[in-house]
């Protein structure tokens, strides 16, 4: 990648995160300590929590594109930085802890040694209990734990609006995550995998893939192929394969 390619990643994968963080930001903090119930204004609560797991989701996302070094190319303590404040946001999860884990992920994806592969029972449920204590630990639940007392004892807060305005959402990106980022593409199905990546794409709409999960459903098979691309770049990086692939069967005919 060229000086010019990354410093132009780098603007537009900060700028994207900073949009992601600050809409994110400004519904917690609403959310949890402005926020006052009214029969009139459950519906415009329903939208926020969805808009939240959906930024919820984007958080991960963010941090994941860190640990590829795709958020800001050439700058591993700025992608380390942003990565670990998106992971604490979302759900005190631990940067340091996902880094090594989702590598080996790219390393054994879909077999042995994959911290997201099933551990033998590939249905839906058994798959998500695998996923689920793979990367939600005791430590991650002291530090919740911790936030929410310092939210309810110290700044006022009530408790059911963390649990709807933060757990909740959590929750729900959780789920997101793992259906349309880690069982759909990388479950076994009567349509083999293109190669050793073991990754399918969704078929879906690219608008559908971004709502759904920052394009990690619609374009899984993608990212495995150049993780350096970052979630805004997988439909390009889609369409140069193949337009590369077009122009190479051109030269062999």
């Amino acid at each position: 990648m060229t000086g010019t390619a990354a410093h132009r990643q780098s603007k537009i994968g900060l700028a994207l995160a900073a949009v992601i963080v600050t809409a994110w930001l400004a519904i917690h903090i609403t959310g949890i300590f402005l926020w006052r119930w009214t029969p009139g204004l459950v519906p415009v609560a329903l939208v926020m929590v969805l808009v939240q797991t959906w930024l919820s989701t984007g958080l991960f996302i963010i941090a994941h594109d860190s640990m590829h070094g795709a958020l800001a190319p050439g700058q591993p303590r700025l992608n380390a930085v942003v990565g670990a404040l998106c992971l604490s946001l979302y759900a005190c999860l631990s940067y340091a802890t996902l880094l090594p884990q989702h590598h080996r992920h790219h390393q054994h994806a879909g077999r042995a040694g994959d911290p997201d592969f099933h551990g033998g029972d590939p249905s839906l449920l058994g798959w998500f209990g695998q996923f689920f204590r793979t990367y939600y630990s005791h430590g991650q639940i002291v530090r919740i734990t911790a936030v929410a007392l310092i939210y309810t004892l110290v700044l006022g807060a009530p408790l059911g609006n963390i649990v709807v305005f933060w757990a909740v959402p959590a929750l729900g990106a959780v789920l997101q995550l793992f259906v349309f980022g880690t069982w759909l593409p990388h479950r076994e199905r009567e349509e083999p995998f293109l190669d050793d990546h073991r990754a399918h794409s969704a078929k879906i709409p690219q608008f559908l893939s971004l709502l759904t999960c920052f394009h990690f459903g619609g374009y899984h098979h993608e990212h495995h192929l150049s993780p350096g691309t970052p979630w805004w770049g997988l439909p390009t990086r889609r369409r140069e394969m193949r337009d590369r692939a077009t122009v190479s069967g051109s030269r062999t005919t």
